[in-house]
């Protein structure tokens, strides 16, 4: 994956992604005008002449737009073995759209980007960024790309919130939903954590108020951020399966710090943060994971959850969801299908079993694969 330095900040931009511009000026959630913005998207397969084929795909915080490979880009996706020919997602059927979130740093607006008044980097004066915003901006790459209804929209953890706002913001958009791990509303747990994520990163004294570069980077902080959200990403049932309390050798110790990496699990979470912390900009981490807190489908209708889904007009919908995933438990999925259906859609709630809590679906293809398969062959 190439990479783009601009100023302090950072953009790393898949080959083979498009962009499609966003009206301009375009107005935010809560207050904020975005000019000269721009959504970063690809696609696989090939639209039928009516465009009825078509899915959605929204990620969650930190996947860009490159879920699978394609002629322009063969590198393997974030989501390789699910997307693709004969795959669950079958591109031989459906011609599949994947967007980068609003407010990343993989190709759509984001506080890495360059604010066009002054060719400088956004940095925090990109305005407040909302789940809602996102998924309008979602919605405008699907007009511009001339599709009037969506076969399917898929949400995966925090798109799992864009697509409720994206259904719930723009009706008739799509005529069936897969929420995978998502939720409807952030629970008290996952806003403790990301606050944590958040406070890690800004007490690092290089974040410097979003004023940093890459000689002077939050690395610390990203750091702490990054396994703070990978421990909650998977199970204790997992950790304990695939890690026991096995000690590294000698010879893989670092350093004399009698506090060093000591466990295995130590250094799997040492691992995953050192590959995150250059990739993903720590402004862009804090706006979006700020975004889901801030995030209640309730609001859109001055009452309750429960009452906002139940107004939400969509034919068919699957929520799916793991028992042991900590981050979005069950019982979200749980509200998301109880609740759609109450407003008159064909809803299930489809829960698994699968050991590997919140990330589930990015590895454990064995158990998602044919549920989302299952349910797109019955579209």
């Amino acid at each position: 994956m190439r990479s783009r330095y601009t100023f302090a900040m950072s953009e790393f931009i898949p080959p083979g992604t498009r962009f499609v511009d966003l009206p301009s000026p375009f107005a935010m959630k809560r207050g904020g005008i975005l000019h000269g913005g721009r959504m970063a998207y690809e696609c696989w397969g090939k639209p039928d002449p009516d465009y009825g084929n078509v899915i959605l795909i929204l990620t969650g915080l930190s996947p860009d737009a490159h879920a699978a490979s394609h002629a322009e880009h063969p590198d393997p996706g974030w989501w390789e073995p699910m997307l693709g020919p004969g795959k669950p997602i079958d591109t031989d059927r459906w011609f599949v759209v994947s967007v980068n979130t609003l407010g990343s740093c993989k190709g759509s607006s984001g506080p890495a980007s360059n604010d066009p008044a002054n060719g400088r980097p956004y940095r925090l004066d990109f305005p407040e960024l909302s789940v809602e915003d996102c998924a309008d901006a979602a919605a405008h790459v699907v007009r511009v790309l001339g599709i009037r209804r969506l076969a399917c929209v898929i949400g995966n953890s925090m798109g799992g919130m864009v697509a409720l706002a994206l259904i719930n913001r723009h009706p008739g958009i799509a005529h069936g939903l897969i929420n995978i791990s998502g939720a409807a509303r952030a629970l008290p747990f996952s806003i403790a954590i990301r606050s944590l994520q958040r406070e890690a990163i800004r007490l690092d004294p290089h974040w410097n108020q979003g004023n940093y570069d890459q000689e002077h980077y939050p690395e610390a902080g990203m750091r702490m951020a990054r396994k703070l959200g990978v421990i909650t990403y998977r199970s204790a049932l997992e950790w304990d399966g695939r890690f026991g309390r096995v000690k590294l050798d000698a010879d893989r110790r670092i350093g004399t710090d009698p506090f060093a990496l000591e466990f295995e699990v130590e250094s799997y979470l040492e691992g995953h943060a050192q590959r995150f912390v250059r990739r993903f900009d720590p402004n862009c981490y804090l706006y979006l994971s700020r975004a889901m807190d801030w995030f209640d489908l309730g609001e859109s209708c001055d009452g309750s959850t429960e009452q906002a889904l139940s107004r939400v007009r969509i034919d068919r919908a699957l929520a799916i969801g793991v028992h042991t995933d900590i981050l979005f438990p069950l019982q979200q999925q749980e509200e998301i299908a109880n609740g759609l259906l109450a407003g008159g859609a064909d809803a299930r709630l489809l829960p698994l079993p699968s050991p590997q809590g919140h990330d589930a679906f990015l590895v454990d293809i064995a158990r998602f694969g044919p549920a989302v398969r299952g349910f797109l062959d019955s579209l």
